[in-house]
């Protein structure tokens, strides 16, 4: 380097101020540690109600002005309305949409927070039983007709119901949502599960395998404090034996009896056409998350349903999809229940990316 360009430096250098770094004084950032998430029934709008029917008590909380259309939600296994759709409800952008709606959190028997361990001699009531309570949970409200929203175990109840009562059933969204009997794997480890549960209590195998169920592979990477706080329910708030009772229905279910294919002329008596619907007739969105345990049970269903009144979609990058990408799940509700005819485009800002 040539010595004028060498002394022009040292001059630059030197004309530095060497405490520039150590003027800057970050007095106006303060530290902070990030919010506890946990479960909690601390929204203090929702009234919790105990309907009676045929197979005992069921505790449904009531969320809205009950003079609004009706949503009724069901939640999966080891859950109940809290963990399973608080978060969800509590979003900013689903507080906006649901001020046209009243939610109606439907627990199965034995599930709700702070639940009492069940007799020994209660029978629990069959996946099928379970779906016939809803009758009993519209009647005692008044309900004429609702929007279902299930996840899982909940959402198989919902479908089971509108099923049997379609005129009751306006529409349906179904996330993760399995229509088949439980395979032999399933069934042997659920089985497993609910030995355990009913004779050591939450032991590590049963909590991976609900953590498995619920969020797929590759939870603590993707999402390490959701999973977390998962894991401390399942361990510290979960019933152990009522949670075995309701695995043990679920477990046995039935096949759901729906199909895409319709009777035929000449498949009826003098060639009449029949007109009993073989699969569900109203509106439903059939939602999984990409990375669900339950991807290709959805595409099963979706098989079964009536391909000009149900849409597929699957959500990237998640696989419980209300407490993962809540935002997205928000905006496909939204379209949902516009095209339903409920709610304007302006009362949602929610956007999907």
């Amino acid at each position: 380097m040539p010595t004028s360009a060498i002394s022009e430096e040292a001059s630059l250098l030197s004309g530095m101020r060497s405490e520039t770094l150590e003027e800057v004084e970050l007095t106006g950032v303060r530290p902070s540690l990030p919010a506890v998430r946990t479960f909690t029934r601390g929204n203090t709008g929702v009234e919790e109600v105990y309907v009676d029917t045929d197979n005992g008590p069921v505790c449904v909380a009531v969320q809205g002005d009950r003079s609004r259309q009706a949503i009724l939600t069901y939640h999966d296994l080891g859950l109940n309305y809290v963990t399973s759709f608080q978060t969800f409800f509590n979003y900013t952008e689903m507080r906006t949409l649901m001020s046209n709606f009243c939610v109606y959190h439907v627990n199965a028997p034995g599930q709700e927070e702070g639940a009492a361990p069940l007799s020994d001699d209660y029978v629990y009531p069959s996946i099928d039983d379970l779906a016939n309570q809803l009758e009993h949970v519209l009647r005692y409200f008044g309900l004429q007709s609702i929007v279902g929203l299930g996840v899982g175990a909940g959402g198989n109840i919902l479908a089971r119901f509108a099923y049997r009562q379609p005129t009751k059933v306006e529409a349906l969204c179904l996330i993760n949502v399995v229509s088949t009997p439980a395979g032999w794997i399933e069934y042997g480890y659920q089985k497993l599960n609910s030995r355990y549960l009913k004779s050591k209590g939450m032991t590590q195998g049963v909590m991976d395998y609900l953590m498995w169920h619920h969020f797929g592979k590759g939870t603590e990477e993707r999402n390490h404090d959701l999973a977390r706080v998962y894991r401390e329910y399942f361990e510290h708030s979960v019933h152990p034996g009522n949670l075995a009772a309701f695995i043990d229905s679920y477990v046995r279910r039935t096949d759901l009896g729906i199909s895409r294919s319709t009777p035929t002329s000449e498949s009826c008596p003098a060639g009449r056409r029949l007109s009993m619907s073989t699969t569900l007739q109203m509106p439903i969105i059939n939602v999984c998350g990409a990375l669900s345990p339950h991807q290709e049970d959805t595409v099963t269903l979706n098989s079964r349903l009536d391909p000009t009144k149900s849409s597929w979609m699957k959500i990237s990058d998640c696989s419980m999809v209300l407490e993962e990408v809540p935002q997205k799940m928000c905006e496909a509700l939204r379209l949902f229940l516009q095209g339903l005819g409920y709610g304007k485009p302006n009362q949602s800002s929610c956007t999907v990316k």
